[in-house]
């Protein structure tokens, strides 16, 4: 008798984590590394990803050779605008001037500091 073995890929971090409404994302749900065409969707999974610490930062800019710049810009239209804000199409005189913000790790600081009632943090999306 073949008993059915799973072997799981060793990765750093956390294999899933569980987003604000209560949905639970996966390294699954990220982009591959070798993604060429950035749709909205594929950038907002990435944020997500960073934001609720599934992959790191550097771990994202290395993956997916995308610059700090590059994913500061996708986390500030999120967080200013909501994910349709990452659409290429999207005309910027349509959307407000950008507020700035200091850091990703502000960004996680504010979220740490809002708990729920399940032990989940709320936060970007």
């Amino acid at each position: 008798m073949v008993d059915d073995v799973m072997y799981l890929k060793k990765v750093d971090g956390p294999r899933s984590v569980t987003l604000a409404d209560g949905s639970v994302m996966s390294r699954a749900d990220l982009p591959e590394p070798d993604t060429r065409r950035w749709v909205a969707s594929r950038k907002a999974a990435v944020v997500r990803g960073v934001v609720y610490g599934l992959i790191t930062q550097s771990e994202a800019l290395e993956r997916y050779g995308i610059s700090d710049d590059e994913f500061m810009e996708w986390v500030r239209a999120v967080t200013d605008h909501g994910e349709a804000a990452l659409k290429a199409t999207a005309s910027a005189a349509k959307m407000a001037a950008p507020i700035p913000i200091s850091s990703l790790e502000s960004l996680r600081a504010d979220r740490a500091t809002k708990p729920t009632e399940h032990g989940f943090h709320d936060g970007l999306m």
